[in-house]
């Protein structure tokens, strides 16, 4: 696809209109409207300065220090304005590219970051690799890029309107030689064959462009990917001693980096050495074409520098698709990778399809799973069909096959979509996922206990009693420590930490997934008699293979492989 197509423009649009069409509609309008203004005012003092430039240097043929000094005050004049219009220019236009970008992070991370669609989407076929690049650097790619092509196509545009005039006002005619014909404004002509030529092979030389800058653009995705994915996994990759692996991965990844890197570097070589000749010859070719009129005395100097500014805006305003491919080639791919991304996350939004897990609410207090079969992303059958009803108050313990147990955990939490029947969730009732390994964002303890409320929803005497509850007590001292804590804490203290957090936040419902499997047998049966006590009411559904939990439970559900009844 190339730049300028219509598939382009689309992306753009796609991603443009609901910002211009939202909530804050009329103050981005207006901005909009005021960087046209800005603009037009930029085409203004450009149009200004070229009939400056005629008069300065009729000034000097005529050898005037009087006219020379009152041009010199109009330069002045000239350049405070543009000082001003240009700052006022940047500072509207630099809004705009934040406010877009704002709107844009704030939708897509809504879409992205809601009902468990960040880990729904690692398992979804599409193009929507490295999420958080897509939406920390493409966007802003995207949105940067746009506005500042915008705003360069209409200054090119009013540029070329206006200079057009100009110049075939001071061109003259031409008398072809050995005819009585005679061409009027002959500058004109020339100017669009001059451009004309020039975009055309620029075009051919740039089209690499496009590829290389997309593929480069992936690549340095897929290289920060990677590099995240080590510091998220620094203990267990230390531990391994998987060091030299992970070197060689993120070296590979850099390898792939610089080889697209020195395809775009070859794909620029050639758009630079043809813009170079083109620029350089820009200024020369517009004076050696009218010089002839000048010696001839038709024009004086002034109009002939005048011509040859003119004839360059005009051929610059042409010039605009080449000038601008290499930043054209960036946006385009941003646009496209925060589409797929986006639109990716959406399909997952729309809801269940044919085929798929459903879970909603129930009409009653228990939960229910209704010819319920799960299966693997690729469709490899994992579970089921099951069929049982878990009511309120009671506690089941589910053990079986690892593999069947782990995605039924999800399919309950919405994360396991695969498969068909329905899960029906209790009505009204808060529930809670306690995983194997309980998330601890950084920060104070505190903020990891009451993770995901505010630390000050709760009084130091409530989070110092849950501590206690949950054996770990002498993490007191440290309520207001800010430290990486799934680093610092073993497993088993990161486990007691969940359990504390689920007795600061009680739900009705609390379904574990081996959440206590780093406890011994006795730890394992004095956590799981604390939540009996302290929680009374609450229906607690434990996955966990260790023997022994029977006797802490009213029944056990055995959830087997596909195809093998459950019981």
């Amino acid at each position: 696809m190339t730049p300028a197509t219509p598939g382009f423009l689309r992306q753009v649009a796609s991603l443009a209109g609901p910002w211009l069409s939202g909530d804050r509609r009329w103050r981005v309008r207006g901005g909009l409207l005021l960087l046209f203004l800005l603009t037009v005012a930029q085409v203004a003092l450009a149009v200004w300065g070229n009939y400056w430039n005629r008069a300065l240097f009729d000034a000097l043929e005529a050898r005037s220090v009087q006219a020379v000094v009152v041009q010199v005050g109009i330069f002045v004049l000239i350049l405070a304005a543009s000082i001003a219009v240009t700052a006022a220019h940047l500072l509207v236009k630099r809004w705009l590219q934040l406010d877009w970008r704002r709107w844009l992070t704030g939708r897509l991370v809504g879409q992205w970051l809601a009902d468990g669609r960040q880990y729904r989407l690692l398992f979804t076929a599409g193009e929507h690799d490295n999420p958080d690049g897509r939406i920390a650097e493409d966007i802003r790619i995207a949105t940067e890029s746009a506005v500042a092509l915008a705003h360069t196509l209409v200054f090119s545009v009013l540029t070329l309107g206006l200079f057009i005039g100009i110049l075939w006002s001071v061109s003259g005619s031409l008398p072809l030689p050995g005819t009585d014909l005679v061409v009027p404004g002959y500058l004109v002509p020339l100017a669009f064959a001059y451009a004309g030529a020039g975009t055309a092979l620029g075009w051919v030389v740039g089209r690499p462009l496009v590829r290389a800058t997309d593929r480069l653009q992936t690549a340095e995705a897929s290289y920060r990917f990677g590099l995240a994915q080590v510091r998220e996994h620094a203990e267990a990759i230390a531990l391994a001693r998987g060091e030299p692996r992970e070197r060689g991965v993120a070296l590979r990844r850099f390898r792939q980096v610089m080889q697209d890197w020195n395809r775009q570097s070859l794909a620029y070589l050639g758009i630079v050495s043809f813009g170079t000749a083109y620029g350089t010859l820009l200024p020369v070719f517009p004076v050696l074409v009218a010089a002839p009129g000048y010696i001839a005395g038709a024009m004086s100097l002034g109009v002939l520098m005048q011509a040859a500014q003119a004839f360059q805006r005009v051929t610059s305003a042409l010039s605009w698709p080449v000038d601008n491919l290499g930043e054209i080639a960036r946006c385009r791919a941003s646009a496209a990778r925060v589409l797929a991304l986006y639109n990716d996350v959406l399909a997952l939004a729309a809801g269940p399809e044919d085929g798929r897990v459903t879970v909603v609410r129930g009409e009653h207090p228990r939960l229910s799973l209704e010819s319920l079969c799960l299966s693997e992303p690729a469709g490899t059958p994992v579970a089921g069909p099951l069929s049982a009803e878990i009511h309120r108050g009671e506690r089941v313990l589910v053990t079986g096959d690892p593999a069947a147990t782990t995605a039924l955990f999800k399919a309950i939490g919405g994360l396991w979509p695969w498969g068909s029947g329905r899960v029906l969730l209790p009505r009204d009732q808060a529930i809670a996922f306690m995983p194997q390994r309980p998330l601890l964002p950084e920060g104070t303890l505190r903020e990891a206990l009451t993770y995901p409320g505010p630390p000050d929803s709760f009084t130091t005497a409530a989070i110092q009693h849950a501590l206690e509850c949950a054996g770990i007590a002498w993490l007191s001292p440290r309520l207001d420590e800010v430290a990486a804590w799934e680093q610092v804490l073993p497993l088993r203290a990161r486990q007691r930490l969940a359990f504390a957090r689920v007795l600061l936040q009680p739900p009705g419902w609390i379904i574990m997934q081996e959440a206590s499997d780093a406890f011994d047998a006795r730890g394992e049966r004095v956590v799981l008699d604390m939540l009996r006590h302290e929680l009374p009411d609450t229906t607690i559904v434990t996955i966990s293979f260790h023997p022994g939990l029977e006797a802490l439970h009213h029944r056990t559900l055995v959830v087997r492989r596909a195809g093998q009844p459950a019981h």
